[in-house]
């Protein structure tokens, strides 16, 4: 499949991508990702391996786009917890009335 990132073409196939990742260690992933194999990456990093283009010539919606079209199964940024909801300890320590000192 033919797909353009960060302005040059590529030839990009399923087997060749995991051929490419194949060894590759993930990092942690802490945005959207691509599950590759039975491995869970960030999409940046598969950018970088699949084009050998720097992270910053390249978004990540280029990347989830081709992994998408190449069948590859993506994952989207979760989306944060409300930060009005107590943690546990200040839940509890509100329910039995003490004032919680960290």
């Amino acid at each position: 499949m033919r797909c353009v990132i960060a302005r040059f073409p590529f030839e990009l196939t399923k087997g060749g991508v995991l051929e490419s990742m194949k060894g590759i260690k993930p990092e942690p992933v802490t945005g959207e990702s691509v599950i590759i194999g039975r491995r869970h990456y960030p999409v940046k990093q598969v950018g970088q391996v699949i084009t050998r283009q720097d992270r910053r010539d390249f978004s990540a919606a280029e990347v989830l786009r081709a992994m998408t079209r190449l069948g590859f199964t993506c994952r989207a940024l979760p989306k944060a917890a409300p930060s009005d909801i107590p943690g546990s300890l200040r839940h509890a320590s509100a329910m039995l009335g003490t004032p919680v000192t960290v």
